[in-house]
This record gives structure tokens, C-alpha cells and sequence, in this order.
């Protein structure tokens, strides 16, 4: 009898790619796949685990699978970044989970479901390109280029968890974008833990600037770069994404702090003033920022975060993910001295987030009566409107575009005046 599998995935959108290439191995074993986790008979959970609030959600989703053993699932697996670096205490805490995979196990999948039947292994053999089941909508996907990371941030645990910096051969790159083109893919969203350092591990250089121009030559819409690290993000990528009609006007670039001596702590590797300089270079060449910043890092003073806010307000990110440090053991900043309070560092979060905010409105307001491309995703049933985003949004982490129109399709591009906005989101009609 087949199997059914229903896969939780937990985290960023590497461990997405992670869990696509995993359901790919399980049709190739033989397994059903399903959406609905409470009809599967195997529960696999790919977790996240960089900070603790991560770790905790990934604890409340495997007890929550594992209330559900008495019913109808038979087996529960957890894979990925949970027990690559906390084995011992899950197996000693969670005697519900039938078995726990790290990073670096993701294909022995089939081989371990089976052992757990007291079955043979067999996976079928197929000879394509493409070794992922997608699992976003059908026009987008990303591309994972690389893994690890060697930047050694001295709150991070990726390092530890993930390894050194490993990039994909671009040609295998090249040939997994081909594939995913062919199947209809129109954006390809390029992800790693360090996008910008693509190729530096076997190349000698970096390479993303001839990866992006190798993509752009297929028959896709547009690229997309996410998480590109700001001392790497030199003029010459810059013209790039400025000047190659493929690439989408935005780049992701996670800046942490502007305050120098919280940079210097945290181990990064430019100042203030380089950031600075760098954010200056991208909206003179009309790119679209968003940046990840970290308030109440040990020894943070009030003189740092207004550093930070005077930052923010003078520079207007377009889009602006703000977190709260988290004490990881393990890492050097965990040793500092100087760590702040969790109402300090709520406190410092929200002031960001209303900062941000004031900026978004004003961003949006000039947005009026403009007319942009966006592709539609999606329908909002309460605005009674369509849903979609333009090139200058990610997915699911930045702003919509509801619009209304008298017929639209999933995944096309469409001319939209903006008439409005609501709160983060733009409001338009749908022009010819």
C-alpha cells in the first residue's frame, strides 16, 4: 500500500528549496504527496532554528504532529536545521518523533522511511534536470545557488548549523533555471545565505554578475536577488541590476546596524559611512532596498540606535524587516557584556517599525496616480479585489497591490493606476 506524506516546512525560503528537493526524492520512492497533514500517514517537519523564537515554533508544530500519532499519522520525522544542532536533546525530549535528519541527510529520506517499515529502499531513477517539486505558485520560484555561510556574524548560527560557504557549480545552476523556464517559471528569485559571494569558494572570484547574465539569456521574466551582503555589492553588480532589463529593480542587502561600534561587534565588514555610501549608489540608480535590521544587540546604547533611527528616516528603505537580538550560546556575542533587557529591545523594535511605517506612507503617497506592472497572485475576498505585487516586491514579505479588474489570470502581468493605500499596500484599477 502507498504511503501518504504530508511536509511542514519551517524557516526561509532556502529551506523551502530544501523540502522541494525532498518531495521530489519521496515521489521518486513511491510516497502519495499531500497537502492535508492531518490525512498523512508521515508527518515530516523541516525546521528552522536560527534564533529562539524560531526553536520554539518548530517544538509547538512537532508536539502539535505528534498529538496526532494516535490518529491517523503512522510515523513523524523532523528534518533540517533543528537537529543538525540539537540531536541529543530532541531525541531525549521528544521519544514522539520516530526520527530525527539533519541538513546534510535530506537525501536518505526514502532509505530512512523505509527502515522505519522494516522495508527495502527503492527509488526509481528518472533523468531530468529539475530534482524538485515546486511548491510555490507556478510563475515564481527560487533558486538556491549556494549553501553555508563564511561571514562568521557574531550573533549567527548559520555557520554552525550549515557549514562553510558552498557554492553550486553555475552550470548546474544554469541548467536547473533552463528547466524551471521551461515548466513556466517566470521569476526566478536567487537565494542563498550569501548571494553575493556566488562562486568566490570555487571560482577564486565572485561570480553572481556573470550567473545573472547567464539566467537572463533564458526565456524567463525576471530575476530577483535576496540576501546579498552589503561589502559585496559592488558597482559593477549594481549596473547590472540597474541597466539588464531581466533583473528586478530590488535588491534584499541585511545591514544589521549603522553604528560602528555595533557593527564592529558584530563582526561585519563596513562601517557606517560604507553603508551609507552604498544605499546612496542604489537609489540614484533607481533600485528598489530592502534591508534586515537588528535592534538591542549587547551593548547597545541610546546613542547607537538613534544612529540607527537617524539612519532609517534619512535613507528610506523601501522595505525594512526589524528583529530583536537573540542571545544564541554558541556564538561570540553571547559572551558580551552589555546585553539589554526584552522591553528595551520591544521597544527599540517598535520604534523601527513606526519609523518604517511613516516611511512607507509617504512612499505610497507618491505612488499616486502612477501606473505600474504587476503580476497577479491572488484574491483578497474581504476587498473583493485581486492581489498580485510589482517588480519592486518579494513575496509574502513585502507589500500588495490590490487592484479590481474585470478578468485577470494567475500569474500574468497587468497595467495598474494606483488610487490609493492601505496601511503597507497599494490600491489601483487594472488600465488596458
Amino acid at each position: 500500500m502507498r504511503k501518504s506524506v504530508g511536509v511542514i516546512t519551517l524557516g526561509c525560503d532556502k529551506n523551502r528549496v530544501d523540502t522541494e528537493n525532498m518531495l521530489y526524492r519521496l515521489r521518486l520512492g513511491g510516497y502519495d504527496i499531500t497537502n492535508d497533514e492531518q490525512s498523512a500517514q508521515i508527518i515530516i517537519i523541516n525546521t528552522c532554528a536560527f534564533i529562539e523564537a524560531a526553536r520554539k515554533e518548530a517544538i509547538d508544530v512537532i508536539l502539535a504532529a505528534a498529538a496526532c500519532k494516535s490518529e491517523k499519522c503512522e510515523k513523524l520525522i523532523v528534518t533540517g536545521c533543528l537537529p543538525q544542532k540539537h540531536l541529543s536533546e530532541l531525541k531525549e525530549g521528544l521519544p514522539e518523533v520516530d526520527c530525527f535528519l539533519g541538513t546534510d541527510d535530506y537525501e536518505r529520506i526514502c532509505e530512512i522511511i523505509s527502515s522505519l517499515y522494516g522495508e527495502e529502499n527503492s527509488v526509481k531513477d528518472e533523468h531530468t534536470k529539475l530534482t524538485r517539486i515546486l511548491t510555490t505558485p507556478p510563475h515564481y520560484a527560487y533558486l538556491k545557488i549556494a549553501d553555508g555561510c563564511d561571514n562568521r556574524c557574531t550573533f549567527c548560527t548559520i555557520p554552525s548549523i550549515r557549514g562553510k560557504y558552498r557554492s553550486r557549480n553555475i552550470e548546474d545552476v544554469v541548467d536547473e533555471a533552463e528547466e524551471l523556464a521551461e515548466q513556466g517559471v517566470k521569476e526566478l528569485i536567487l537565494v542563498a545565505q550569501d548571494v553575493t559571494r556566488f562562486g568566490a569558494d570555487i571560482y577564486s572570484e565572485p561570480k553572481l554578475v556573470e550567473l545573472i547574465r547567464r539566467l537572463s539569456a533564458l526565456n524567463i521574466h525576471t530575476l530577483r536577488l535576496m540576501y546579498c551582503y552589503p561589502e559585496l555589492v559592488t558597482d559593477e553588480l549594481i549596473a547590472e541590476i540597474a541597466k539588464n532589463p531581466k533583473v528586478a529593480k530590488y535588491v534584499d542587502v541585511p545591514i544589521q546596524h549603522t553604528d560602528d561600534k555595533i557593527l564592529k561587534l558584530m563582526n561585519r565588514r563596513n562601517s557606517g559611512n560604507d553603508i551609507k555610501k552604498l544605499f546612496s549608489k542604489l537609489r540614484n540608480n533607481g533600485i528598489t532596498v530592502r534591508t534586515t535590521v537588528m535592534v538591542g544587540f549587547p551593548q547597545e546604547t541610546e546613542e547607537s540606535f538613534e544612529n540607527l533611527k537617524t539612519f532609517i528616516a534619512e535613507y528610506k528603505p523601501e522595505h525594512v524587516g526589524v528583529f530583536a537580538y537573540s542571545k544564541e550560546d554558541g556564538t561570540p556575542s553571547a559572551k558580551l557584556k552589555g546585553h539589554l533587557t526584552k522591553r528595551t529591545k520591544a521597544e527599540r523594535v517598535n520604534a523601527i517599525g513606526e519609523l518604517h511605517f511613516k516611511n512607507r506612507k509617504e512612499y505610497n503617497e507618491s505612488m499616486l496616480g502612477k501606473t505600474l506592472e504587476v503580476i497577479y497572485e491572488d484574491i483578497d475576498y474581504d476587498r473583493n479585489m485581486f492581489a498580485g505585487r510589482t517588480e519592486y516586491d518579494a513575496p509574502d514579505i513585502d507589500t500588495k497591490v490590490f487592484f479590481t479588474a474585470d478578468f485577470v489570470e494567475a500569474g500574468e502581468y497587468y497595467k495598474v493606476k494606483i488610487t490609493g493605500y492601505d496601511g503597507y499596500d497599494l490600491l489601483g484599477e487594472k488600465t488596458e
